[in-house]
């Protein structure tokens, strides 16, 4: 059930900086990038269909939100330009990547660096052995 006080009063998103800005009744807001967004899709895609199984996405960096599609009175569909648009953001979970942003882009960094991938779709990155 979605708590009425996570319910975004304003959402915009700025095309140009790739940001959804998330207003609240409380006085809160956040900034959540369309990486960052992407990267912590609520799909099956991304999560996988239990512990263990999520999915770490790369070469994210320059991916950016072409439509937005509110979902009854509960959620977003967010469309991105990579063809990902599975997935629903209910309130709940956009204010929790709010409130959790730094410690979950933290983790995410950190997979990132532990697997040996990155942001950058454009970048590989060879490790030779000597």
């Amino acid at each position: 059930m979605t708590n009425p006080a996570n319910t975004p009063i304003d959402i915009k998103l700025r095309k140009q900086s790739r940001i959804l800005e998330l207003h609240y009744a409380d006085g809160s807001h956040y900034e959540l990038s369309c990486e960052y967004l992407r990267v912590h899709s609520p799909s099956a895609e991304v999560r996988g269909h239990g512990a263990g199984q999520e999915v770490l996405q790369t070469g994210k960096l320059k991916v950016s939100i072409t439509e937005i599609q509110p979902v009854g009175n509960y959620a977003l569909k967010l469309v991105f330009d990579d063809g990902h648009d599975s997935g629903l953001y209910d309130w709940n979970y956009l204010r929790e990547l709010g409130e959790n942003q730094q410690q979950n882009w933290d983790t995410y960094l950190q997979r990132l660096q532990d697997s040996g991938e990155n942001r950058d779709p454009d970048l590989s990155i060879v490790k030779i052995m000597g």
